[in-house]
């Protein structure tokens, strides 16, 4: 009786020990990424952010460098709305581990989340380079345009509405639901969870990031208010119909810009 006592308080000792560790390090990944997004924010003012001259277009490492700041941006972002889904990973694998499967530890599942949203900020950097060649961008990464600004915003408004969006937000919102389903044992397995769940995730919130270009990408109130939107959204109780007035909101924002 006292080993069936023993091995249970050892388990929970152990997962609140990864818990910790898991949690310090995202916590620390986060806060380096929005230390890195407020020094580029305040440098804005003084070098008018990233902006070149609008007589030529970007060459291939200023785009690179938009890269690198738009997958610092997603990290910040995107980071603690996944966190209570990352903890359970590591709960589950622990668990998995001391019944003698090989399983990979929380950072690969995490690792893989991230690659999906680096492939999502090489699409974005490659389109902001693109608008920036047709002169619809300001010198803070703005839009310059009514139509594109106004466009934006209705797209995003819609895009909540869509099957689309709620079969996405779905997965971000149920990950026990995610795991019993597509749980793989192993790294390659850990990995390729990460990224699917990442892929969900990206096509719950695209859209929303693409806001960004409306008041301008390194705009850090408007960056803190769509992070802290895509967390209450996939976190509150009533997240999906929150994401639906929301959307019927930046629809008529849209209009009224263009308007």
């Amino acid at each position: 009786m006292s080993a069936a006592r023993t091995r249970p308080g050892l388990l929970e000792a152990a997962l609140r020990r990864d818990r910790l560790i898991v949690t310090a390090g995202l916590l620390a990944l986060t806060a380096l990424a929005w230390v890195y997004i407020a020094r580029m924010a305040n440098m804005m003012p003084a070098h008018h952010g990233m902006a070149m001259p609008q007589a030529r277009p970007w060459s291939v490492a200023d785009t690179g460098g938009l890269v690198v700041m738009w997958i610092v941006m997603m990290i910040a972002m995107m980071l603690p709305s996944v966190t209570p889904v990352i903890l359970l990973f590591a709960n589950v694998s622990r668990r998995r581990r001391l019944q003698g499967v090989l399983a990979a530890s929380a950072s690969v599942f995490a690792l893989g989340y991230l690659l999906a949203w680096t492939g999502f900020a090489v699409l974005a950097a490659l389109a902001q380079s693109l608008l920036h060649s047709a002169a619809l961008l300001s010198p803070a990464m703005a839009s310059r345009s009514p139509l594109l600004g106004g466009g934006l915003l209705m797209l995003a408004g819609v895009y909540q509405w869509l099957p689309l969006k709620g079969a996405c937000l779905s997965h971000c919102r149920s990950p026990l639901g995610f795991f019993s389903t597509e749980w793989r044992e192993g790294v390659s397995g850990a990995l390729a969870m990460g990224f699917r769940h990442g892929s969900y995730c990206v096509g719950c919130c695209w859209a929303l990031m693409a806001l960004l270009f409306v008041a301008g990408v390194m705009n850090l109130l408007w960056v803190v208010v769509i992070a802290g939107f895509v967390l209450a959204e996939k976190v509150v109780p009533n997240g999906r119909l929150m994401g639906r007035i929301t959307g019927l909101l930046l629809a008529g924002w849209g209009l009224w810009v263009i308007a």
